[in-house]
């Protein structure tokens, strides 16, 4: 890993808020998939939730390729499943929804661990999504369409998180957890030693300052070697 690639990757985990996430519950399209994926990645957001309601379960190609490869996506085929998770977190669970009870969205405190559920693109949030959520957001609009594009209702809340955030301070100190930094560092400055890894089932090295793997000579013989020829190795 180049100098100037760990300054990067570095400076990318020193903004990361693993406390402000985004669900989104059946959201189908590939495009708004993608753009939702790179719209987080910009905002500094670490973790992205899926609820998905059909087999598929990556979020491919269109504007999110490369973004993806930095945040982790959390799959769920359950809303109520999706939720749990963020609420076991602490989060307070916020859905895009235009009803009687709906505040602003620039109302809410986004200093908070917050979630943001996305509703699917044509029917918006489900019921239990909507039963299970702390409140409703919704963006004011003055024209003849009630609603935006789920990528861009997802950027418009985003900033204003981030907004907030900014103002707070939050994003001047580290917040990833010393595993989680040492996991991207390793997947991200060294892509092919991490692929082969996981094919192997090798546990990851550790990543030094210079953003070096250190690891030590069992290491590196298993993965110069197949994993059949291990055996005499561990003996």
């Amino acid at each position: 890993m180049t100098p100037e690639r760990l300054e990067r990757i570095n400076n990318m985990l020193d903004k990361r808020q693993p406390d402000l996430t985004v669900c989104m519950e059946g959201v189908h399209k590939t495009h708004n998939l993608a753009a939702v994926v790179r719209t987080c990645d910009a905002i500094g957001v670490s973790d992205v939730h899926v609820v998905w309601k059909s087999e598929e379960t990556e979020v491919r190609g269109g504007s999110a390729a490369g973004s993806q490869n930095w945040i982790d996506v959390h799959s769920h085929h359950k809303t109520v499943d999706a939720i749990a998770a963020m609420k076991a977190q602490g989060m307070q669970i916020l859905v895009t929804n235009l009803s009687d009870n709906a505040v602003n969205f620039t109302d809410i405190d986004y200093t908070k661990p917050t979630a943001i559920i996305l509703g699917q693109e044509k029917f918006g949030a489900s019921k239990i999504a909507l039963e299970l959520a702390d409140q409703d957001i919704v963006i004011p609009m003055v024209g003849m369409v009630q609603s935006l594009n789920v990528s861009v209702a997802c950027s418009v809340v985003l900033y204003e998180a981030q907004r907030q955030r900014q103002l707070a301070g939050m994003y001047n100190q580290p917040r990833l957890s010393h595993e989680r930094r040492q996991r991207t560092l390793f997947e991200g400055g060294h892509p092919i030693f991490a692929e082969a890894c996981q094919r192997k089932g090798l546990p990851y090295p550790t990543i030094d300052e210079t953003g070096q793997i250190i690891a030590d000579d069992h290491w590196w013989q298993k993965m110069q070697m197949n994993k059949s020829a291990w055996q005499h190795l561990d003996d």
